[in-house]
């Protein structure tokens, strides 16, 4: 089932039960999808799974930040609407790698492509990044690498 036929239905369920603030989480991804397919030359019309991973991860990001704001500016109640948000949009994406699973597979790709200090990082993140797409953040990856190559 695509990321976009379940969203459709999780929006259905959400009307039915009444949960404003999971509505509008789903929303906001059915609204990206959207973009994102007329956006771009797709043909078929899908959008390819590590785009939508993309995409999740993007909108997660942008709830944590402004999660991070309001607390800042003491506005608690929409932090924890953000927060919340956050949480139903990683709900869609694949389970996160913990950190020691992480490293150890970093250092795998640092011994495959020979990496020795920070001019190999770029070639590294490159491996990495499309290795762990939507399995783990890409600033946690960037930390993980610039420890290992200084």
């Amino acid at each position: 089932m695509s990321l976009e036929i379940k969203i459709n239905e999780d929006i259905k369920s959400a009307m039915i039960s009444k949960d404003r603030a999971k509505l509008a989480a789903l929303r906001a991804i059915k609204a990206a999808l959207l973009l994102e397919k007329t956006g771009k030359d797709l043909s078929g019309g899908e959008i390819p799974e590590s785009i939508e991973m993309k995409l999740l991860q993007k909108q997660v990001k942008q709830r944590k930040e402004a999660a991070t704001l309001y607390r800042e500016q003491n506005r608690v109640d929409l932090a924890e609407d953000e927060e919340y948000q956050s949480g139903i949009i990683e709900a869609y994406l694949p389970q996160q790698m913990d950190e020691a699973t992480l490293k150890s597979e970093i250092e795998k790709i640092v011994a495959e492509t020979g990496a020795s200090n920070m001019k190999d990082m770029g070639k590294v993140m490159g491996m990495a990044s499309k290795k762990f797409a939507g399995k783990a953040d890409n600033s946690a990856i960037s930390s993980i690498v610039r420890s290992l190559l200084a």
